[in-house]
């Protein structure tokens, strides 16, 4: 509570409140296999009823949460659960036709999977540290009848697994405090501590610090976070730029959220999002 009230003095009281409120129930609709309006339609055939989320193009929420298995299509890969901030991210990366593409945080692999429903034809590698959770990536990819390199290792230390290829684009979604999703995780006021943040900072800082030798000259690596701390998010960013001299920020025009410094920071609440950070981070040639 110290640290929001510091970071954002209109905001955090907000804040708090949206992080105890229930979460919604957040769906992304599979563009490979039918368009928002088609999943909609089809929803209210089996008495779901639910809206458009916007911002997010292929988000849809449901007015009451379900089990996956009631949800029409999912089996089949028509839709995923996935909040309508963490949706964001596959547009942000402005992906094209064959580019390279690491996801370096990847599991449960909700963005991985976004990713390729966005561009197919991306050559995407998600790396995980947790094997166990990048099973869950292999999962979600086969429902979707998705394919990716999938790949067990440390995004601070890529020379384990590495091939030496450059990627035009990197997303990098750090491990953080998680204090914009404690809506959906509420137990985190009881497990996090103070001195966490300043230790995931410094794990975060290393972790962009040995991603951009793989990001191509004139790629773009997307930085997000759950947080809504600036420790971790825009005074971050803005330390990182200022450690490489190749590092240019891209601006991010959007009707969502709200800018910063360095970055756009979305709060718990807005338009039925989590709370989320974005920057956008280009390699100058």
């Amino acid at each position: 509570i110290d640290r929001l009230r510091a970071d954002w003095p209109d905001d955090w009281a907000a804040i708090l409140l949206a992080n105890n409120a229930r979460p919604p129930f957040t769906l992304r609709v599979n563009r490979q296999r039918l368009t928002r309006i088609e999943y909609l339609e089809l929803l209210s055939q089996h008495s779901m009823s639910a809206a458009a989320v916007p911002h997010a193009a292929q988000a849809v929420c449901l007015d009451k949460p379900v089990a996956v298995s009631a949800l029409p299509g999912f089996t089949r890969g028509d839709v995923s659960v996935q909040d309508a901030a963490a949706q964001l991210a596959a547009g942000l990366l402005d992906l094209a036709t064959g580019q390279r593409v690491l996801d370096a945080c990847a599991a449960p692999g909700g963005k991985t999977s976004h990713i390729l429903e966005t561009e197919p034809s991306v050559q995407l590698t998600a790396v995980d540290i947790d094997a166990v959770r990048l099973r869950r990536v292999t999962s979600n990819l086969a429902r979707l009848t998705l394919q990716a390199d999938l790949v067990e290792g440390d995004a601070g230390t890529p020379a384990d697994w590495w091939d030496g290829r450059q990627y035009q684009r990197i997303l990098l979604d750090v491990p953080c405090s998680g204090t914009g999703v404690i809506r959906r995780h509420p137990d985190i006021k009881l497990l996090r501590r103070a001195d966490d943040i300043d230790a995931l900072a410094g794990r975060q800082a290393a972790i962009l610090d040995a991603m951009w030798p793989l990001l191509a000259p004139g790629g773009m690596l997307l930085y997000c976070t759950c947080s809504v701390l600036k420790a971790e998010n825009s005074g971050q960013v803005g330390s990182f730029i200022a450690r490489h001299g190749d590092a240019g920020e891209v601006l991010i025009d959007a009707a969502w959220g709200r800018g910063c410094t360095h970055g756009r920071q979305i709060f718990p609440g807005e338009n039925q999002m989590d709370g989320f950070y974005f920057a956008c981070v280009r390699k100058n040639s």
